[in-house]
């Protein structure tokens, strides 16, 4: 199999490469192209998956292309994984959110809506361009806010775009680990909601649903992020396991407070970290040691001020492993390439799944996988509690695609302003004043 990589030069590709080179089952991916716009960083990471693949048999030939059609041509599949406006545009975002008093997080309230508006263009036309160079490949979506992306990118791709996030598996993989069980065939979780957005509802193990054990013992709760996060009284006040980034929403005052005190937001330490990481990798004898290291600053900073606004402290070294994205990728590519079933979470088109949202609005759900694509499970229940919520985001979305595809300011507008986020017409319109003012990728927008 050929694998596209849009954006391959991006800090998560080696992730994508260990995995490909522990799959040794037969049909697995032999080529790898990587396409990103930036020649250094692929030449960068050529070196660092030349390292990784050292002393692997028939590990996949990696090639680099600036030309994205290029790169494109021949593949069976394709990861996108782009970001428009770089680290830098993150920042930004960050910091014109906290001027105007709101949470500035890429992916949920303004920070989400703005990066979605730098991305869509450019996903669109990556559409076109799949369906025109490789009109027999299925896209991957990584490139956040996913499940938005996704949706918009299905406009032209239809069901052969697939969301991909590691956040509902990396959920379920800590609650298991909390019981002392792991991931395994004998295992399902029942999740439900949007990117990002989400609840697990069950964990069957065997058959067993284990969940109501783990809600039972406060201890077990806290044995694991999301409950540190939350704290062992709410989540057993809302009987289910909440997705991380619903933090956001219910600690939003002190989150809030919390980034107004940090010494520097997220984005700005990360394209700190990063611009040090691409000079220190560009020369370093070994540049895969040197990623390594940014990879695990990276997992041990994550999400610091929500840990800081409910005193949580550093890190426990099992929170640090990735969340398995990779892994849910593969599974995803063999499933689909070689009819192998697997039941797996995603980001795909409701399809009747959640009674209350239509056909078209692309949902997070358990999936099984087939030669025919990803297809919802029926029966994901999204509790009571979070009906509304789902809701009034799914609506922001569809105002954000709006805006992104069409060039309607007043759609983003409306995004902004019933975001659950951000509590003033007038501070909605000052934040896309805002956005519109640093960015000139936004003067589509009339």
């Amino acid at each position: 199999m050929r694998l596209t990589m849009i954006g391959g030069g991006g800090f998560r590709t080696p992730l994508v490469h260990a995995a490909l080179l522990r799959d040794r089952e037969p049909g697995r991916v032999t080529s790898v192209a990587l396409v990103d716009i930036d020649p250094d960083r692929l030449r960068t990471m050529a070196r660092i998956l030349a390292k990784q693949a050292e002393g692997v048999a028939d590990a996949p030939t990696v090639t680099t292309h600036t030309d994205a059609a290029e790169g494109l041509r021949g593949a069976d599949f394709v990861f996108s994984a782009i970001r428009v406006g770089g680290l830098q545009g993150r920042a930004h975002d960050e910091l014109i959110g906290l001027s105007h008093g709101v949470i500035g997080q890429e992916t949920v309230g303004f920070g989400g809506i703005s990066y979605a508006l730098r991305t869509l263009p450019t996903a669109m036309h990556l559409a076109e361009l799949v369906k025109r160079v490789a009109p027999d490949a299925w896209v991957i979506n990584f490139t956040n806010p996913a499940g938005l992306v996704t949706e918009a990118m299905a406009r032209v791709l239809g069901s052969r775009v697939i969301g991909i996030c590691d956040s509902p598996i990396g959920l379920a993989r800590r609650a298991l680990s909390a019981l002392g069980l792991a991931v395994g065939p004998n295992v399902e979780a029942d999740y439900a909601g949007l990117n990002h957005l989400g609840w697990l509802t069950r964990l069957r193990v065997d058959g067993v649903d284990r969940l109501p054990e783990l809600l039972g013992r406060p201890d077990q709760i806290e044995a694991f992020e999301e409950g540190r996060l939350f704290g062992a009284e709410w989540i057993q006040t809302l009987g289910v396991l909440p997705n991380e980034y619903l933090h956001y929403y219910s600690y939003e005052r002190e989150v809030l407070h919390s980034d107004q005190l940090a010494s520097q937001t997220r984005g700005r330490y990360l394209l700190e970290q990063q611009t040090g990481f691409w000079a220190d990798a560009g020369r370093a004898p070994d540049p895969l040691a040197v990623w390594e290291a940014a990879r695990l600053d990276r997992e041990a900073t994550y999400m610091a001020t929500n840990r800081d606004s409910v005193g949580m402290g550093e890190r426990n070294a099992d929170d640090l492993v990735s969340g398995g994205y990779e892994n849910v990728a593969i599974a995803l590519m063999r499933g689909i390439a070689y009819d192998e079933h697997s039941r797996l979470i995603l980001n795909v088109p409701n399809a009747g799944t959640i009674a209350w949202l239509d056909d078209d609005a692309v949902v997070e759900v358990p999936c099984v996988v087939d030669a025919t694509g990803a297809h919802p499970i029926p029966g994901a229940q999204v509790p009571d509690f979070g009906r509304g919520l789902v809701t009034t985001i799914k609506y922001v979305e569809r105002e954000t695609i709006e805006a992104g595809v069409g060039g309607s300011r007043a759609a983003a507008l409306r995004a902004l302003a019933h975001h659950p986020l951000i509590d003033s017409v007038k501070v909605a319109h000052a934040l896309l004043d805002g956005a519109r003012a640093t960015f000139p990728e936004l003067s589509y927008l009339y």
